[in-house]
């Protein structure tokens, strides 16, 4: 199992439990809209530390994002299973290939 799949695990067995006891609990009990708010501000982070340069901080900062990403998609009921489907479906796709596909 990958760090990944751990934390995922992690997210999902702090669904419904004690808010004071856990930050991943706090986070899911304000519901999907604080999580996706909270989400967007670990994305700016990132940004920002990957115009600055600093590999360490954006590192720190990448870790951040992937968690409150899973998160917020745990908040809506996405697992990361789910995620790694549809990966796995693009797999082999082009990049622009598979936008374009997605326009109307």
């Amino acid at each position: 199992m990958s760090a990944l799949e751990r934390l995922a695990a992690t997210i999902a067995a702090r669904q419904g439990t004690d808010p004071d006891a856990s930050w991943t609990a706090k986070l899911l009990a304000k519901g999907p809209e604080k999580c996706a708010e909270k989400f967007g501000e670990e994305a700016i982070e990132a940004v920002i530390e990957a115009v600055k340069g600093d590999k360490a901080r954006l590192t720190s900062e990448a870790a951040d994002v992937l968690y409150h990403l899973l998160v917020m998609c745990a908040a809506r009921g996405v697992t990361l299973a789910e995620i790694e489907a549809e990966l796995a479906r693009r797999e082999g796709t082009s990049g622009l290939t598979e936008k374009a596909a997605r326009k109307p």
